[in-house]
């Protein structure tokens, strides 16, 4: 397993974000914020100082393509994290890992390691 990794979270289902927030602890990553909003997002992608995303796609109505651009801007890796029944991502996403929901702990490493070598 690679070294702790500092990660942004980004859904805005308060209890999936908990969820994904002990996934993650108990994997030995830092949580450095959690966003339920683009704007949110948008501001601390700024901010910075988190070393890996994971986006959920719709954000209370709002595509997350504009936080993605962002991070990409920065060359900071992204998770894109899905319901599965959205459109895909725009093909300048395609690259990005995803990470179907319901979360489980064995699949949150591997999109990770996933982001991290893209």
């Amino acid at each position: 397993m690679s070294a702790g990794r500092s990660i942004l979270i980004v859904e805005d289902e308060p209890l999936i974000a908990m969820m994904l927030e002990d996934f993650l602890d108990s994997l030995g990553h830092t949580i450095s914020g959690s966003c339920d909003t683009v704007q949110c997002a948008l501001e601390e992608v700024e901010k910075g100082g988190f070393d890996l995303a994971i986006l959920d796609v719709n954000l209370k109505g709002e595509n997350v393509w504009p936080v993605a651009s962002a991070l990409r801007a920065r060359k900071v890796p992204f998770v894109i994290a899905t319901g599965g029944h959205v459109d895909p991502p725009p093909p300048e996403f395609n690259d990005a890992p995803v990470i179907e929901k319901p979360y489980t702990v064995d699949r949150v490493t591997p999109a990770i390691e996933a982001a991290f070598a893209g």
